[in-house]
């Protein structure tokens, strides 16, 4: 197993995938896994690939997920080894995508033969579903998918992401939930004018002033047993003309908030709107939702994660929400479990990406052990 993982890998390493871009990588898998009777179903949109393979025709469906498309190597002269090189190292195999999640997804591909192969008649089926848009914009990829499938009536039981979950060492944290992300995109109006007649004017940060420090000191909740509470932040605020005599027109502010299970998008809305009328803004926002709040409670798909975790590696993994977003998010909507484990995230989106080859290869050993614990 560990050969073919570390090989699998190196070859998708090889593909220069950056975001939508697939570069074939899908191809490779959707190869590999039609010798061993996986139905191939291809779901292209705009840029993206995306690939639905399954064996099996009957419950329950169990599911890797994961993304072939990678964020930019950037200045490559910065890397020691080049970053589509796949170069090994020691115990270390080097490159773009090499944690974020191109290792993970081969430990996963490896560990659906190895089990097919063990038990070509398995009860319920196994599915993959792999996309190249996760790392850019998020709109054509494991979404999509989710939306078709859901409209054919077509559902995921259990769901194992492979994104790189690990801290320390490898399987110590399992996300098994996520914040919710809202951005607001905030224009306040006021009245340009020359900066020695202020009365002709009409300054929007003068008068936003009040306003953001109760939206930055607001109390949203106090997180729960699975989450911490609700954060907010400034990520961007732009007002005026370059000049310093000019009083600006429009101050531009846009804000995040990491929202917790204990509110919803609407009543964060609601509470930005009830603010911005208490202050008399005259105002205008745009909201962007990248996804709700998921939480899966320690039933069938955590107990068999922990067991095998335990079992091979020899750890007690801590159940963890925090973090960014991942297309856990989204396959979260059709109602199944929904966890994410996968290597140490310690270079990920970093020059000199890295992931031990033995990680890898424990790691399909222990994805393996799961597909053995829900079929």
């Amino acid at each position: 197993m560990k050969n073919d993982i570390l090989s699998l890998s190196q070859n998708l390493i090889r593909c220069p995938s950056i975001s939508p871009d697939d570069q074939g990588c899908q191809q490779v898998i959707a190869e590999r896994l039609e010798k061993l009777g996986f139905s191939i179903e291809w779901l292209p949109f705009n840029d993206t690939l995306n690939l639905w393979a399954k064996h099996g025709s009957t419950a329950p469906i169990v599911a890797f997920a994961g993304h072939t498309d990678v964020v930019p190597a950037g200045d490559e002269s910065q890397w020691t080894y080049p970053p589509f090189a796949a170069e090994v190292v020691g115990d270390m195999l080097y490159g773009r995508g090499a944690a974020d999640m191109k290792g993970s997804l081969a430990a996963m591909v490896v560990a659906a033969e190895d089990y097919v192969k063990a038990n070509p008649n398995h009860q319920g089926t196994i599915a993959l579903l792999i996309t190249s848009d996760e790392e850019a914009t998020a709109k054509d990829g494991t979404v999509r998918v989710v939306e078709t499938l859901m409209a054919r009536g077509e559902n995921i039981d259990y769901c194992l992401v492979g994104e790189p979950s690990s801290s320390k060492m490898l399987g110590d944290i399992v996300k098994n939930g996520r914040r919710g992300s809202i951005t607001g995109n905030l224009y306040i109006q006021g009245i340009q004018g020359h900066v020695a007649y202020p009365h002709l004017a009409e300054n929007p940060v003068h008068k936003a002033v009040p306003f953001l420090q109760e939206l930055t000191t607001h109390q949203w909740d106090n997180g729960n047993e699975f989450f911490p509470p609700t954060s907010l932040q400034i990520a961007n605020i732009q007002a005026g003309t370059g000049s310093n005599n000019v009083i600006p027109g429009e101050l531009f502010v846009q804000f995040n908030l990491r929202y917790c299970t204990e509110v919803t998008d609407d009543s964060i809305k609601n509470k930005v709107a009830e603010m911005l009328a208490k202050y008399g803004l005259k105002y205008r926002i745009e909201w962007n939702l990248s996804g709700k709040p998921f939480l899966t409670k320690p039933n069938k798909l955590v107990k068999a994660v922990v067991e095998a975790l335990e079992k091979i590696v020899k750890i007690s993994p801590q159940l963890d929400t925090g973090g960014g977003t991942s297309d856990a998010r989204f396959i979260a909507l059709m109602g199944g479990e929904v966890v994410e484990l996968g290597p140490l995230n310690a270079t990920i989106h970093k020059v000199d990406e890295c992931v031990s080859v033995t990680d890898l290869a424990i790691l399909g050993k222990v994805y393996k052990s799961i597909l053995e614990k829900l079929l």
